[in-house]
């Protein structure tokens, strides 16, 4: 975060994307406010569901000209004119609540979402050329973390100024508009400064865009087919992009019904409490998108994605199970915690993956899809309502439709959510620091060479390292019977010392195909805390393949209870962890001999000694 701060632009961006956000949030709370006042039972949850859904469908009309505009035009140019626009949206607003015309106001819902439908691709699109791709991950949790305190600020602020300014009086929705009515001269403000904060971001876009737009395709809907061929190029896109659409469709839902469930069930009139519940969930999504940064510190972590859809479908689940305000406050926050470390690395996964050309078509195409599911979802809780089913079966039916999903994201990144919990449970005992991880290549066949110090090795070496590594191991030990099946999955080599040479060329073969490997040249885990002698044993798997060795130097493991050591060392650095450090060399032809390999191991070990 504190690299991100240093970029150029990065507080104006911030600054405006916190006011689009709490602008538009605090008309949509004033307008549900009303609802809530108004209405009881299924006639609130419809009202609820219709402005939803007005907030959702410019998403979908505007999919292709929204993705067309951000890769044709400059980035921050879109987010001026749609915040100039959002001016004149919020003068109207602020003009049909001293009218006390509810449906212009509710219909202006319409045109302040299709400012934003224009703004999203856009905005999201100019984090990559901000930040760039080493920092997106942390781009990503400041965006979402901006987005949900403007959410969080948005609810809280207007719905305490909407009580205060509310008298017992009101007939009617018109009665509480005028009430209201200087509150939309605060949106009218927010929209003024967002313009300014937009005119200070500087022009990203290195090459102009040839991109041109036909209306008669796009009213014939080849653009729409072309755009959607698009989306689908790549299975990583689609399905991140159906995730979070799913995600955001539950989302939608139970803030929808739960209006409803807080009245009926627990009995709350207030709409302070109701929203100010709700908006606990951004505080959880504030502290689940800064561990999603911390996780993702090297590389996206996409083992989050299933860890967090299966606490997303719990907390869904336990919430009709609620019987004190307390219990839905503690709920709501912990869903908060579990959406942040969902969205952040989708998200950010969604723009490194897609081609830059094609960015803000993509990024246009996932509020497209996102949409078509909310309002689709909004339709059933309509229906639903309207037929006077219980919302407690609308609860368990989105647990069902969330639980689906992550059954679906654990078998799509089954072996990242295994080193997900390797990460987590292993930091809970020692701190790491990881040297020299720019000099791994992010692609081509890797020999990593390094001592071999505890039983954990292999495993903390892989941390900052995005790809997969195949690793060699004893073959009694890869045929234990709990646990061949991991070993598996991890793609390790058995090992004896009577098939050693299988083993080898089966590592030879990883090499040739451009994957990772590690082997540990002294062939054990050492019993001094000294490095041994080194074998040849790895110039069967170089080979004559391209790709190089990468040396690394493991250091703070001897003395511990996961090595050879017979005295325990306490280490000196904390009371409760452990200090590791692996450091990096730089790479090395795969040809090179064993005594240079054990030379610069040597040097790394004297560089960590004398640190």
């Amino acid at each position: 975060m504190k690299k991100l701060f240093e970029i150029q632009g990065i507080i104006f961006y911030t600054l405006a994307l916190f006011l689009n956000a709490f602008t538009d949030l605090g008309h949509k709370i004033i307008i549900q406010n009303t609802i809530f006042k108004i209405y009881d039972g299924s006639e609130q949850i419809i009202l609820t569901a219709i402005v939803n859904a007005l907030i959702l469908i410019p998403f979908i009309l505007l999919f292709t000209p929204s993705g067309y505009l951000a890769d044709k035009y400059p980035k921050n140019n879109i987010m001026k004119y749609s915040a100039l626009f959002a001016v004149f949206i919020t003068f109207g607003i602020t003009l049909s609540y001293y009218l006390g015309w509810f449906y212009l106001s509710f219909g202006l819902t319409f045109l302040l979402a299709l400012q934003a439908a224009l703004y999203s691709p856009a905005k999201y699109g100019y984090i990559k050329e901000l930040v760039g791709v080493k920092l997106l991950t942390a781009g990503n949790a400041l965006v979402q973390a901006t987005t949900t305190v403007a959410i969080l600020g948005g609810i809280i602020f207007y719905t305490v100024l909407f009580e205060i300014s509310l008298k017992p009086t009101f007939l009617n929705e018109g009665d509480i508009l005028k009430m209201i009515a200087p509150l939309g001269w605060l949106l009218f403000l927010s929209s003024i400064v967002e313009y300014y904060f937009t005119c200070k971001l500087e022009n990203k876009m290195l090459v102009p865009s040839a991109l041109k737009f036909n209306i008669k395709k796009y009213l014939s809907g080849y653009y729409l087919k072309k755009n959607l061929l698009t989306m689908t190029r790549k299975r990583e896109i689609i399905e991140s992009i159906v995730a979070l659409s799913i995600f955001w469709s539950i989302s939608q839902v139970v803030l929808a019904i739960f209006g409803t469930y807080a009245k009926d069930t627990l009995h709350v009139n207030n709409t302070i409490y109701v929203q100010g519940a709700m908006s606990l969930a951004g505080f959880g999504i504030i502290l689940g998108s800064y561990l999603a940064s911390k996780l993702s510190r090297y590389y996206i972590h996409l083992g989050m994605i299933p860890f967090s859809a299966f606490g997303l479908s719990l907390m869904v689940l336990l919430l009709p199970f609620s019987t004190t305000f307390t219990q839905v406050i503690i709920l709501f926050m912990l869903f908060g915690v579990f959406a942040g470390l969902f969205i952040v690395p989708l998200n950010a996964y969604i723009q490194e993956i897609a081609p830059s050309a094609h960015l803000g078509t993509i990024l246009a195409g996932n509020n497209f899809i996102q949409n078509i599911f909310m309002f689709l979802f909004l339709s059933l809780t309509t229906v639903f309502a309207y037929e006077g089913i219980d919302v407690e079966i609308l609860f368990y039916l989105m647990f069902f439709v969330g639980f689906m999903m992550a059954l679906y994201t654990l078998r799509r990144h089954l072996i990242m959510f295994i080193w997900f919990w390797f990460e987590v449970l292993l930091k809970l005992r020692y701190k790491y620091k990881f040297i020299g991880v720019q000099n791994v290549p992010r692609d081509g066949a890797i020999l990593f060479m390094g001592n071999h110090i505890s039983w954990i090795d292999w495993v903390i070496m892989q941390f900052p390292i995005q790809r997969r590594v195949s690793f060699m191991m004893e073959r009694d030990i890869y045929h234990w019977r709990f646990f061949n099946k991991l070993w598996r999955l991890g793609n390790a080599i058995p090992l004896s010392v009577k098939a050693s040479k299988d083993a080898f060329l089966e590592a030879r073969k990883r090499v040739a195909d451009g994957k990772c490997v590690v082997i540990f040249p002294e062939g054990e885990i050492s019993r001094t805390g000294e490095m041994g002698e080194f074998y040849r044993g790895y110039e069967l798997i170089a080979g004559k393949s391209e790709g190089v060795i990468i040396p690394y130097y493991i250091g703070g493991m001897w003395g511990s209870r996961l090595s050879r050591s017979k005295k325990r060392i306490k280490d000196e650095g904390s009371f409760f962890k452990r200090y590791v450090t692996i450091t990096y060399g730089e790479p090395l032809p795969l040809g090179t001999k064993v005594e240079e390999i054990k030379k610069v191991l040597h040097a790394l070990k004297e560089k960590y000694e004398t640190k």
